[in-house]
């Protein structure tokens, strides 16, 4: 494909990440943006978005990859089905958070920042939901919930996770 990035081809996002590139390829420094407007369009940043940004900002493929892997906010892999993210604050951590970080990792098989095989879910830590008068905190699929224990936390993932076997 003429003026294609050599990725382009094996990534069927490609053409969605270049239409949402050249719609603000015009703005001054749009880089961060478009990242944003990627990943809230496509759920994350495909293979294809170093080099497509790359070629329609002018900039280096280095440049666009130091933003994408500097901002822990930006994925560049499909999201889980569920993600469980419990607060790792201080007022969280002085009433057990770490010791439910360890039973979520036993429990779902996974360590921090990483997904189940099958994609089902996974576990994520965030250092503040703004919920410190009632830690331990962590949000199962997005529901927040506080003051909870290992049995109360294994209860959300069962109900967020229902056929999911641990």
């Amino acid at each position: 494909m003429p003026g294609a990035a050599p990725n382009e081809g094996a990534d069927p996002d490609a053409a969605r990440v270049r239409s949402l590139a050249q719609a603000r390829g015009g703005e001054p420094g749009p880089l961060m943006e478009i990242l944003h407007d990627i990943q809230h369009d496509v759920g994350y940043l495909p293979p294809s978005t170093v080099a497509v940004l790359a070629e329609v900002l002018n900039l280096s493929r280095a440049e666009v990859h130091g933003v994408v892997s500097f901002y822990s906010d930006f994925r560049t892999s499909p999201p889980a089905t569920t993600t469980v993210a419990i607060c790792r604050g201080e007022a969280c951590q002085a009433v057990g958070a770490a010791g439910l970080v360890d039973h979520a990792k036993a429990k779902l098989g996974v360590g921090i920042g990483e997904q189940s095989a099958d994609g089902s879910v996974e576990l994520q830590q965030i250092f503040c939901f703004g919920n410190c008068a009632l830690g331990p905190t962590a949000t199962v699929a997005g529901r927040l919930r506080g003051r909870l224990t290992p049995a109360s936390l294994d209860a959300l993932i069962d109900e967020a996770t229902p056929g999911a076997s641990q």
